[in-house]
């Protein structure tokens, strides 16, 4: 397994980048590509998500990557407790990709 961070995707850097190699049912080598980013929710700011759907959408065009990972972390004095805010869910991209977001 191979891992690029800050991958130069566009203008902006994609978080991190995993690539994974296999053997398809066809005995060829392949790589599968899993994009994910990474937001902060800080004090005083509003929820990431939207902002971090949009970014991804870009990454995932320049990639032709269909669907992926966004990751936020929830650093607000008022979050609840760790045990309490992990979690996934599914949003969706402005493109209408499908993106699966994991909140901790």
């Amino acid at each position: 397994m191979a891992q690029d961070r800050e991958y130069a995707a566009s203008t902006k850097r994609l978080d991190v980048l995993v690539r994974w190699p296999y053997t398809g049912p066809d005995g060829e080598r392949r790589v599968q590509r899993e994009a994910m980013e990474l937001k902060v929710w800080r004090a005083g700011e509003d929820d990431p998500l939207s902002d971090g759907l949009t970014q991804l959408d870009r990454y995932l065009d320049r990639l032709t990557l269909p669907t992926r990972v966004l990751v936020v972390f929830d650093r607000r004095p008022e979050a609840p407790p760790w045990k309490e805010r992990g979690g996934f869910e599914q949003a969706t991209t402005p493109s209408g990709r499908h993106v699966t977001v994991l909140r901790v």
